[in-house]
């Protein structure tokens, strides 16, 4: 999570706040996959170019699952500065119990948003039960922040920091803007949409000063939750070619022993981002014969591990799960890759689509989330169901197959995140919400 601040002059401060873990807080190197993270760091940085003061708040979770589960990775607390953006990191605290508490917890709220809006005071007081931070609530009341222009937080499932902030907002009349990364699932399937949709999250974002989507699938979904067409712009996410540039294909390579065919995937490893399916897939044609490698890059969720560990030799020796990895190994792992896969149903966007782009690598996705219109199906893509498997077996062993074809697609993604996805692009339709 973090906030951060926008000011018309560098006498004033603006604070932006997006709940998210820390590792997303621009204070060290981006784990992959980690869009919302850019997303800030991205808008925080041009912001401080601009001469504007941009705070940061965030907590002290390195994973995710800090926030229900001990025993995970943390971050040191307290103050730093990147790229000029003052970054605050908070402790988080958990209810007594077990972790299975926070997933009981979000499951009874999901029942009690049947009652329809009327349920919107009770779900407010359960949101706020567990995971809390009452650091960062006590210093919301500080002198720090007495000057704040603007706030903007994000991701909505994390509105146990939502919540105390848009009252904040309220009680001084400073003006709160929302993105808040929704993850429409599969279509026609709301099991993931309505853990982002319930009645007090709606309501929040009801409240906002404006909200931005990811995509115009986003704005379509929020707009038939009853949000008004002037309160919800379409922003996107972008990419830096800048920041990308300078892959080396062979030294990936030879570090990690690949000599053929290689197919990449980056971002947390769980079923709802596909990896699972990945697992599946590449199985299925190493046992049709294919001799290519398949590159996980990002942070291992528990069932992945166990669903990993219970491979046999010969298949674990085809991949290569290399967890969280700094930006130079990132770039090479994208320069090596031949094909770039991301089955996910949770994207909201997909920033890695672009990076893959960026080195002329043709793009899957899953007909999902905000992906289909990200990727624009075989115009610079391709897309299958989520889950999958034979799908997605038979368009990764197209792309391997059919060179021309990938190289049409890479092509004309790239073409396209020069012409409109990059960070300049996002940050002019960023800043014009706050002027708004």
């Amino acid at each position: 999570m973090q906030l951060y601040a926008l000011a018309p002059r560098p006498s004033r401060r603006a604070v932006v706040y997006s709940p998210r873990y820390a590792h997303c807080s621009c204070c060290s190197t981006l784990p992959s996959g980690l869009g919302r993270a850019r997303y800030f760091i991205e808008i925080g940085e041009r912001l401080v170019r601009e001469g504007h003061r941009v705070t940061v708040l965030t907590s002290d979770a390195f994973d995710l699952e800090h926030f229900w589960a001990p025993g995970r990775r943390t971050l040191p607390q307290g103050e730093r500065e990147h790229g000029g953006v003052r970054v605050l990191r908070f402790p988080v605290q958990r209810a007594p119990g077990p972790p299975i508490v926070y997933p009981i917890l979000r499951r009874l709220m999901l029942e009690l948003s049947r009652f329809g809006p009327g349920a919107t005071p009770l779900l407010k007081r359960l949101a706020l039960l567990t995971p809390r931070m009452p650091a960062l609530l006590r210093y919301l009341d500080s002198p720090d922040l007495a000057d704040a222009a603007i706030v903007h937080s994000t991701n909505i499932t994390l509105d146990f920091t939502i919540i105390p902030t848009a009252r904040w907002a309220r009680r001084r009349n400073v003006p709160h803007l929302i993105t808040p990364f929704v993850h429409l699932g599969e279509p026609h399937d709301t099991r993931i949409v309505r853990y982002y949709s319930m009645p007090h999250q709606i309501d929040l974002l009801r409240r906002a000063t404006r909200v931005a989507t990811m995509t115009d699938l986003e704005r379509a979904y929020l707009l038939r939750c009853g949000l008004p067409e002037t309160q919800v712009r379409t922003v996107g996410a972008g990419v830096s070619l800048e920041e990308l540039a300078g892959g080396d294909r062979t030294r990936f390579r030879e570090a990690h022993r690949i000599h053929g065919p290689m197919v990449l995937s980056m971002g947390v490893a769980a079923y709802d981002k596909g990896t699972v399916h990945m697992i599946a897939a590449m199985r299925r044609l190493w046992a049709e014969g294919s001799a290519a490698i398949w590159v996980q890059c990002g942070p291992l969720m528990g069932h992945f591990e166990q669903q990993l560990a219970a491979l046999a030799p010969e298949e674990k020796a085809r991949i290569r799960v290399l967890g969280y990895v700094d930006d130079a190994v990132r770039r090479d792992a994208l320069a090596a890759a031949d094909v770039y896969a991301q089955p996910s149903r949770t994207d909201s966007f997909g920033i890695t689509y672009l990076e893959a782009w960026v080195y002329g690598v043709p793009v899957i996705g899953a007909r999902a989330g905000g992906v289909p219109a990200v990727i624009h199906e075989t115009e610079d893509g391709l897309l299958v169901p989520f889950g999958d498997i034979d799908a997605l077996a038979a368009t990764i062993k197209r792309l391997l197959e059919d060179r021309a074809l990938a190289r049409r697609l890479g092509e004309a993604g790239y073409a396209r995140v020069r012409r409109e996805l990059t960070w300049d692009a996002v940050y002019d339709r960023v800043r014009a919400l706050y002027t708004l």
